[in-house]
């Protein structure tokens, strides 16, 4: 159902270097790309991320309450990219962990523009 999250960066060359570092440890690349945005993916047919400056020329400013979910397929991928965002210099925004009940394990940290961001996986 969802074809692309886009989040709004204030340094483009900063954020790209981010995401390329940080989406290579689930094997994502750049998928498509112009002066405007860089999108990254694992598959053609799969989502996309992006990273953009606003549209409007107005700064990029992060929006409360929003945040992105990576999907990924263990806990050792998730405390992966978790370590790698504070590695490229995110922000810790929760240790990696089970989360509720289920079998829910997730990490949290924000990106170089303040963006909140996660990564998770579910049981098989």
């Amino acid at each position: 159902m969802i074809g692309y999250v886009t989040l709004g960066t204030n340094d483009y060359g900063r954020a790209a270097k981010f995401y390329d570092a940080l989406l290579a440890e689930i094997g994502a690349k750049r998928l498509w790309e112009s002066e405007q945005f860089v999108a990254w993916s694992t598959n053609p047919k799969r989502p996309a991320l992006l990273i953009a400056k606003p549209f409007d020329g107005k700064p990029a400013s992060v929006g409360n309450g929003v945040m992105v979910a990576l999907a990924v397929d263990s806990p050792d991928k998730v405390d992966a990219l978790h370590k790698k965002a504070l590695e490229l210099g995110g922000q810790d925004e929760g240790a990696p962990g089970p989360r509720g009940s289920g079998g829910f394990y997730a990490g949290y940290f924000r990106d170089l523009d303040g963006n909140k961001l996660n990564a998770f996986c579910m049981p098989q």
